[in-house]
């Protein structure tokens, strides 16, 4: 029997979590019932607000700025739930604050533990809820206000769907070494390849090169359960270099370094700058080399100054990494559009990184630089990739 934690205030939404609860337990599950409001309340649940308030500043919680008792509650919820054994599924509910507050809570909680938010703000961007964690956001519809034929319809689905989660037994590949891989449209060729030549004595697990793809690979490496990568698409790092809307974090790379993991890379998608619709490129880029992928992305060329600022950037990471590291350079190209007669083609663009990246690094043997006369997407560029972490794996 799957263990759900059911999780909203119960001081506004008392009566629609009692009704979530009741569907979840027909369903199967056994639930517990938590109260993350601000305010107590005398509705009866398993967890009241006062014992979640006690993991964390329950007088910042108790205070009369709903901002800062939202933020300490949510902060609470997080060390409450982290603490909690046999969490099977979380489902909560709520509006901004209650979305809030349950997000910061499964944030906290391992990849792989279903996680349902079912709130007013599904709709919109809901990225800073989500953050690189598996939350899944249901479109409360109407607001969650009592109960209706909307509220009843929205909540007895959830129910259901969490009460599944939350009884399947998912099939383990831990036998298997888990390895990180990055990719992107312009490197999916690559990646496949690598994939195919690394065989079926690893657990490939390919992460697309958005930002959060770059961010969730590393928690996973941090967290043990990836204990390889092979990092050929770092484009993440030109968006976070120019202004793109697809950038890692300042901490991008740090993870191998503190890790120590087997660590491949190279410079896939190095030569783009993501953007959305060409209509929100910042003015500032007018006057450059754009291509449209679609009509909601627009990519945009970089130039040798940018590019060897990209090259020096990963270069001074790569110098913290302790582990052995081989960095591939594939001299013909880094993506599908950068290739002799392709729409973002310069040799000059791509011989400044690959010279700032080779002058930045400090190579020893254990930290070794691999040049091919090769393009990123040919299949003897996959061949040397996977050479190479083999013999750092091995």
């Amino acid at each position: 029997m799957g263990r759900v934690f059911v999780v909203g205030t119960a001081d506004t939404k008392a009566e629609e979590l009692t009704y979530l609860a009741a569907r979840i337990r027909g369903a199967g599950a056994e639930t517990v019932l938590v109260d993350v409001g601000t305010r107590p309340t005398a509705v009866d649940v398993d967890v009241p607000q006062g014992v979640v308030a006690g993991y964390g500043d329950a007088g910042a919680i108790a205070g009369s700025d709903r901002g800062i008792a939202v933020a300490a509650m949510g902060k609470a919820f997080a060390t409450f739930i982290a603490t909690q054994d046999q969490v099977n599924a979380v489902i909560a509910i709520g509006g901004g604050g209650g979305t809030s507050i349950a997000c910061t809570g499964m944030r906290a909680l391992p990849i792989g533990i279903p996680k349902l938010m079912v709130s007013t703000l599904a709709s919109g961007d809901t990225s800073a809820f989500i953050g690189i964690s598996d939350i899944v956001m249901m479109p409360a519809i109407a607001d969650l206000a009592g109960l209706n034929r909307i509220s009843r319809m929205v909540l007895d689905r959830a129910a259901s769907a969490i009460a599944a989660m939350a009884q399947t037994r998912i099939a383990s590949e831990a036998s298997k070494p888990a390895i990180g891989l990055t990719m992107f449209g312009v490197t999916t060729p690559a990646v496949t390849a690598i994939i195919r030549e690394l065989g079926a004595g690893f657990d490939a697990i390919p992460f697309h090169a958005t930002g959060t793809g770059g961010r969730t690979m590393e928690a996973l490496v941090d967290g043990g359960l990836i204990t390889g990568v092979i990092d050929v698409t770092t484009t993440e790092v030109a968006d976070l270099l120019v202004g793109g809307v697809l950038p890692a974090g300042s901490d991008r790379l740090d993870c191998i370094g503190r890790t120590g993991v087997p660590y491949v890379g190279s410079l896939g998608a190095c030569d783009m700058v993501n953007f959305w619709a060409r209509s929100t490129v910042p003015h500032a880029f007018a006057d450059r080399l754009f291509y449209e992928h679609n009509a909601n992305v627009t990519l945009m060329r970089t130039t040798v100054a940018e590019c060897r600022a990209i090259g020096i950037w990963i270069g001074r990471k790569l110098n913290a990494c302790a582990g052995p590291v081989r960095f591939l350079i594939p001299e013909k190209g880094v993506s599908a559009l950068d290739i002799e007669g392709g729409a973002f083609w310069s040799p000059e663009a791509d011989a400044a990184l690959f010279a700032a990246l080779a002058e930045s690094v400090e190579w020893t043997d254990r930290r070794r630089l691999i040049r091919l006369p090769l393009h990123i997407n040919d299949a003897a560029f996959a061949r040397a990739a996977v050479e190479a972490f083999r013999d750092i794996w091995n």
